[in-house]
Formats: C-alpha cells, structure tokens, sequence
C-alpha cells in the first residue's frame, strides 16, 4: 500500500476551541451534520430528524473506572497507579472488578523512581463507620505489574477503586477531575465498568434524545468496549501504516450479533470505539470462516491482508460468528480488536457514524477520513469556522457519506 504522511492529517486546533468543560444540558451541543458532501448545523436533540430511517444504533455501554490512585509515601512524594488492564490481559474485564481481597494490574506509574522496589505502598479509605486499607506492590517491575491488596478483604476491587480513585479526564484538558465528572464524564446508559476513557460521542444522549429516536422507529442495541489509554496516544511515525496501533477488550453478546444480522446495511455507530467493534466483528467472522487462528483476537493488519474478493458479505461473516456460539455454547465471546481503520480501509459494517470531533494527526481523524475522504477536512474546516467546541466535552456531529 501507498505510504501516507501524517502531515495530511493535521489541522491548526486553537486551544481556546478544546471544551474544558461540558455543557450544563447534555444534549443542547452542537450537532453538525454532513450527509453526502452538503452540510447542516443543528443541535443535538434534533438528532432524530436528522438519522436515516430503518437505522440501528449501536452504543458503547462501556463505564468508566476511577483509575488514577495517587499514593502518598512517608517522604512526601506522590506515586501515581494509573489502571490499564487486568493480568493476564485477556481477562475478562467484569470479572476483574469484582475480585476481592487481591487482584494484578498493568498500570502506568508517574513518579516511579520514588518508589523503593520493596516498598509496599498504602493508603486509608474512608468508607463509613470504617476505614479500608488499600496496598500496591510490585508483581513485576519491567512490564508494571501492581498487585493490590486490601483489608476488609471481601469488598469489591470495584468498590474500593471507588472510593479511592480518581476520573481519568483527557490529558489534553490539563485540568484536575472534579466530583462533577464523575457523572459528567459517563453516558447516562454506561453500565459496564472497564473503560479509562469515556466513549465521548455518547456523551450528547439524554432520555429526550432516546425518546425521540423511539418515536421515530430508530432501534439501538449496547456492546461493550473497554476504552484503553491508547485512544490518546498520538501518531509519531512519518508513514501512518507504521504506527502501532493499541489493543483493546470488546464484548459481543448473542443478542448483539442476531441485531446486527438483522439490520445489516442499516448499522450506524455512536462513537469511534462503536465502529471499531462493529468492524472488528466482520473480520473475526471472516477469521472464522477461513478457519485462521485464534479468530477473536484482530491485528491491526488484518483486515487489509484479504483480497476483496475472498471477502463474505456482512451477513455471511455474522452468520459465522453465531455457529460459533451455538456450537460452544456461549451467551457471549469476549475479544481483542486492533483494528486500525484508514484511508484505504473499506467499510463492511457502517454506513456512517456520530462521533466528535478529533484531535489532529490521531487515529480517530484517520478513521473519519477512511469514511469521508478528503471530505474529513470539509467537516473540519466548518466545525471550526462556526466555533464547535472540539475532543471530549465538545460538540458532536453525524457523517453520513
């Protein structure tokens, strides 16, 4: 394939146009929509009228754990605990939350040269007519293994983390979380703990918005991906196609993939995190079909490595992941997608998407200009000239090539 520099997906960002903070009305943002190459500016509670008819939706329901622990030393110094993902990784990331007594993470630790190898770290939490106290120490030093520990043992790691952790806002919004993210940086319909990083285009929903949609006949179902650190890892590479793109836990339920069989050519996902989900489920389908190895875990290769056409149709691919199920008895598969989604790549999943608006030279702008072409730039170049408020608590907007 052709290199592409990633000086082609750059865009000048003033820093007064980045939301440090939402709207006081979820859904009172700005909704641009783009709908085969013409442009209309509305607000979000008019999304209904502005989805095509017969679309399914197809949310993220991913919630967002409180995964910064800062732990105080007797010195003084402040060790950051910054939760990636359960060990082994492959772990289902629900069963994690409700470990009790112990539990092993990956976590990205700030000030780490101030922590002593043998050092167990501590911190009290109140919690009631009680204190826990929570412990971290060093499982395994190079790859950043943690294991904490905690007394009274049979409480929740869900809960302790929730008493003792902090929101993990953008690092871009350079600002300390308040307690009023802890709500506002959730989807009202968030529900399964995992997520470092909220899954932001559902952040415009409200019970109006989902009313609306109903009235309109529009359907919607939830999967579940667990947001990891990487979505804010920028690209360094010259050529785009050499970044290495991050892996991240996506749970399928049978429901799911019966829904998307039904409505196959009308999907339209809410969130980048969504339209990775949904793609990676064509390929691992395809995997399946083609009886390659370990089908549920995708590459960022992948699916740029099958002729066009050796490709099945949606329905095909979906059918292929339903035999699966039936035949191993499972209610639901838990995977891993790396899917990395560019120019080039072509959808076989969704028809457009409703998503916010990116941070320059960021995966997330490549996965808009492989659905828009150099149209990406059009969107851009309107969102910021009608003064859209851009990344995480910023407006919104529904493309539709």
């Amino acid at each position: 394939m052709e290199e592409l520099s990633n000086k082609q997906f750059l865009y000048d960002l003033p820093d007064e146009r980045i939301a440090r903070f939402p709207l006081a009305v979820r859904d009172q943002s700005k909704l641009l929509v783009y709908q085969g190459g013409k442009i209309s500016h509305e607000r979000f509670y008019a999304l209904a009228e502005w989805v095509p008819p017969h679309s399914y939706l197809v949310f993220n329901n991913t919630k967002v754990i409180p995964a910064r622990l800062l732990f105080s030393r007797a010195t003084g110094a402040v060790i950051e605990l910054f939760l990636l993902n359960p060990v082994p990784a492959d772990r289902s990331m629900s069963e994690a939350m409700q470990d009790t007594a112990t539990t092993v993470w990956q976590c990205m630790i700030g000030n780490r040269k101030r922590w002593k190898d043998d050092e167990v770290l501590q911190m009290q939490i109140p919690a009631g007519d009680r204190t826990i106290v929570l412990s971290a120490a060093r499982e395994h030093k190079e790859d950043s293994l943690i294991r904490f520990s905690w007394q009274p043992a049979e409480e929740s790691f869900a809960h302790v983390i929730q008493l003792a952790g902090q929101m993990p806002l953008p690092p871009y919004l350079k600002r300390d979380a308040t307690r009023a993210d802890d709500d506002t940086y959730q989807t009202v319909y968030s529900k399964e703990e995992g997520a470092v990083a909220a899954p932001t285009a559902g952040l415009h929903f409200t019970d109006r918005v989902f009313a609306d949609l109903a009235e309109k006949n529009i359907g919607h179902d939830f999967l579940t991906l667990h947001v990891g650190a990487g979505t804010f890892q920028p690209i360094k590479t010259d050529n785009v196609r050499e970044h290495q793109m991050h892996v991240e836990q996506v749970v399928y339920t049978r429901q799911n993939v019966e829904h998307f069989i039904a409505h196959a050519g009308h999907l339209l996902p809410v969130g980048t995190t969504s339209m990775r989900s949904l793609e990676s489920l064509y390929w691992m389908g395809v995997k399946l079909i083609r009886q390659d190895t370990d089908p549920f875990r995708l590459d960022q290769h992948y699916a740029y490595s099958v002729p066009e056409p050796e490709r099945p149709a949606p329905v095909q691919a979906l059918g292929a992941v339903l035999t699966y199920m039936d035949k191993a008895h499972k209610e639901q598969v838990i995977a891993h997608t790396g899917i990395y989604i560019m120019p080039g790549y072509r959808f076989m999943m969704c028809r457009g998407i409703i998503t916010n608006f990116h941070q320059p030279n960021s995966t997330l702008i490549l996965l808009v200009a492989a659905l828009l072409g150099e149209g990406w730039r059009t969107v851009y170049d309107e969102a910021l000239a009608n003064d859209y408020r851009f990344l995480s608590y910023g407006d919104s907007s529904l493309l539709l090539p």
